[in-house]
């Protein structure tokens, strides 16, 4: 099929490269459990951590830069894009349309850079259903300390009406039932440890030995 077909030119891209595997950093969380907060001061710290710039179908909100935060399209942009197999992953979240480019994913890995997905569960489901991305995956749930702390937090955001509100936080029950489809699961009760934690994930998924083989065999090398 043509998805296996682009799989093996994927694999065979990777094998040729010099360099590490990319790792695929996707963190999820219900709106307004600080998934985004987390994911910006991870990027500030780490710079050579790329971020996946999804394509969405909403309109953007104040301060946001299309190419930036997201690529802004409209419905039938998606629509041809996602029909054309141009998606790793999409889903519909909250009314809206997201998804996340196929070509970025592949050359994040084949070239050895990291990528940070701030993702849904339905899009790390989907990401996770390609074979040749699981491998390189890494997958973090941030939990909010409570309900109702939830929603105080929506509430001070104060960017959503109350009817969208109410429909985020009936959405966050569902949301919470995947969090054992993740490797990690944080809880947020203090954005300073959750940070700690968010960093400490993605520090020790550098030293694993599916990526430090370059390193370890280049000093064999060196010894003949």
């Amino acid at each position: 099929s043509k998805e296996k077909e682009r799989s093996s030119v994927f694999e065979s891209r990777c094998k040729m490269s010099s360099e590490r595997p990319g790792i695929l950093l996707a963190v999820s969380s219900p709106s307004g459990a600080g998934k985004t907060t987390l994911c910006t001061r991870l990027r500030a710290e780490v710079p050579r951590l790329g971020f996946s710039v999804s394509y969405t179908t909403r309109a953007p909100r104040a301060g946001e830069v299309d190419g930036r935060e997201y690529h802004f399209v409209s419905m039938e942009r998606f629509d041809e894009m996602n029909y054309g197999g141009e998606f790793a992953e999409s889903a519909r979240v909250h009314g809206n349309m997201y998804g996340t480019a196929i070509e970025q994913v592949e050359s994040a890995v084949a070239h050895g850079h990291d990528l940070l997905f701030d993702i849904d569960f339905q899009g790390a489901q989907q990401l996770a259903s390609h074979e040749v991305f699981e491998q390189y995956m890494t997958r973090v749930f941030i939990l909010p300390p409570s309900l109702r702390e939830l929603e105080q937090r929506l509430r001070r955001r104060a960017t959503d009406a109350d009817e969208v509100i109410e429909r985020r936080l009936r959405m966050a029950r569902m949301e919470l039932a995947h969090y054992h489809e993740y490797e990690y699961v944080i809880v947020n009760d203090d954005i300073d440890s959750a940070y700690d934690a968010l960093r400490a994930v993605y520090l020790s998924q550098l030293q694993r030995v599916s990526r430090q083989h370059g390193a370890a065999r280049g000093l064999l090398l060196d010894g003949d």
